[in-house]
């Protein structure tokens, strides 16, 4: 519980820009605002982050109750979203930012909102999260920041970054646990039909291609082999004699045709396989490995959970049909 000694109830800034939206706006004023659980837990308002209209990427409008000199008085500040990475937010803006974190406000960055903070100066020397498909723009545009490639959100010295979309959720009841118990948070999630915390990180949602075809025809032809017959057990040897190739000369041109090992290819592939049975069949989890070729149910599980950041069973739970 953060609340702080005066046992007043905190205030919350929702900066909000022009092109604002709607969605992205509506996961703060929900978890902080009084609506979800008819009880004031803080005193929630919306800060004009620049001059003019406020609308939304829709036509939507939003009549501000403050201007950002609120931000040097509130106790925390979100930063919900922002209209497009490649526009430095106006420097009024980026200084009230500053200030108000010097002064110990808590400063929260969701999915774009994060853009925003770095533009402040806010992030640098810290662990941030963003969008999985912005890392690498993210990580060019802001090299001083120690990009966390699968947190849903991160906290670092007063600063918390979330990644996209849905994450905002996940990171503003992390938010509410801080000043409020977790009993009262997860009546706020309950409420909101989420669950209260959520296994794994962004691995899971992450597109992960492996490259179906290359330029090499025989390590192609290799490939589409073993895929109908992944269940089986490979050595290198006697892949090399199959393609009539020495076992270096093999594992030379497999990673340059496909930009990964023999096995990482392989494992991969397997993995790829046993999330469609997990999502589309009734299969056991014995009977998933056997159809996929792991050695055993221990290492299917360890590999599954290193690459996706969570166990088979709660990919199963998540994501079955």
């Amino acid at each position: 519980m953060y609340l702080t000694e005066k046992n007043t109830i905190p205030s919350v800034a929702v900066v909000v820009f022009n092109h604002f939206s709607p969605f992205h706006i509506s996961v703060p004023s929900i978890v902080f605002g009084r609506d979800t659980l008819n009880e004031t837990f803080f005193e929630l308002k919306f800060v004009a982050g620049e001059q003019g209209p406020i609308l939304s990427d829709i036509g939507m409008e939003i009549h501000t109750e403050a201007q950002l000199d609120f931000l040097e008085y509130c106790d925390i500040i979100v930063v919900p979203y922002w209209r497009t990475i490649d526009e430095r937010p106006n420097e009024k803006l980026l200084n009230a930012l500053c200030r108000a974190h010097a002064r110990g406000a808590l400063v929260v960055g969701l999915c774009l909102g994060g853009y925003v903070l770095a533009y402040a100066g806010l992030l640098a020397g810290k662990r941030a999260a963003t969008h999985w498909e912005l890392e690498q723009d993210f990580s060019q545009r802001f090299p001083e920041v120690s990009l966390d490639t699968n947190a849903l959100y991160v906290e670092d010295s007063g600063v918390i970054t979330s990644a996209g979309t849905a994450a905002g959720i996940d990171c503003c009841l992390y938010v509410f646990r801080k000043y409020y118990s977790s009993t009262i948070a997860n009546r706020v999630a309950r409420r909101m039909v989420v669950p209260p915390y959520r296994d794994g990180g962004q691995a899971q949602f992450i597109d992960q291609p492996i490259p179906v075809t290359t330029s090499d025809l025989r390590i192609n032809a290799l490939m589409d082999n073993i895929r109908r017959n992944i269940n089986q057990k490979y050595s290198l040897d006697e892949l090399a004699d199959s393609v009539m190739m020495t076992r270096r000369t093999f594992t030379r041109k497999f990673n340059r045709a496909t930009g990964m090992s023999f096995g990482e290819w392989l494992t991969a592939e397997r993995l790829n396989l046993a999330q469609d049975l997990l999502e589309s069949t009734d299969l056991s989890i014995e009977q998933i490995v056997a159809k996929t070729g792991f050695s055993s149910v221990l290492i299917f599980r360890d590999k599954f959970k290193e690459r996706y950041e969570v166990t088979p069973n709660r990919w199963r739970k998540t994501f079955h049909q």
